[in-house]
């Protein structure tokens, strides 16, 4: 079930830039909420709560319970724009939402149990080709995540797409065939040691020998005698 969450919100008159700019100088995030065939409200939501709940992550799977000045909507977040520097959230796009409106959305894959994993224990390595799938279903239904048990998961174990429990009425979208590899568990990268040879050529030079001392002058012959 979707996880939901609350935000107030008041309505504007006008778009455009400068409106835009005037709502962020007053901490407000300029939005918009659409669909359910009923015409598009210009509206603002306070900075710091959407902020918060972008932060938290999830926008765009979690259910937002909406106070338009007293009136209550169920939306879904289907757009987010970013300040190109900042990544502050400058603009947010809100759908109407009904219990059994159905929808496309990203739910991201969630691997538990590599603490018990015999293949993480003995070393291996977790390579995950997919990190989310786009998932189809119902706006009440959508899961927090795709759950893949790795408990009893050894070296070599290929997570498969055929192989994982979806929502009821769910579907994925994009992906063909129950054999694409999620990801799997790899054998762990052996380093390899130099050679002898090898850590003989790169160890230091052995410092030259002292040169040998020159040998001592022989002693001059004592003067004769005048």
């Amino acid at each position: 079930m979707s996880t939901h969450y609350t935000m107030t919100a008041t309505k504007r008159d006008r778009a455009g830039k400068g409106v835009a700019r005037a709502l962020r100088r007053e901490n407000r995030v300029p939005a918009v909420v659409y669909g359910a065939n009923k015409p598009p409200v210009l509206i603002s939501c306070s900075e710091k709560d959407v902020t918060l709940q972008f932060l938290k992550g999830g926008m765009k799977t979690h259910m937002c319970d909406m106070d338009i000045e007293g009136e209550k909507v169920s939306v879904l977040v289907r757009d987010i724009q970013l300040h190109p520097v900042t990544d502050t959230v400058e603009h947010v796009d809100f759908m109407r939402v009904g219990p059994k409106t159905k929808l496309t959305v990203q739910v991201p894959l969630h691997f538990f149990n590599q603490e018990v994993s015999p293949g993480i224990k003995a070393k291996g390595i977790l390579n995950i080709i997919h990190h989310h799938l786009d998932l189809r279903c119902a706006a009440a239904d959508i899961p927090e995540s795709i759950d893949i048990d790795m408990a009893k998961a050894e070296i070599g174990t290929a997570f498969k797409l055929g192989e994982l429990v979806l929502p009821k009425g769910s579907e994925i979208m994009g992906h063909h065939g129950e054999d694409i590899t999620l990801a799997n568990i790899v054998e762990p990268t052996v380093k390899v040691e130099p050679v002898a040879e090898e850590a003989a050529a790169a160890a230091p030079a052995a410092a030259p020998a002292k040169k040998a001392a020159a040998p001592a002058a022989a002693p001059s012959a004592p003067a004769a005698k005048k």
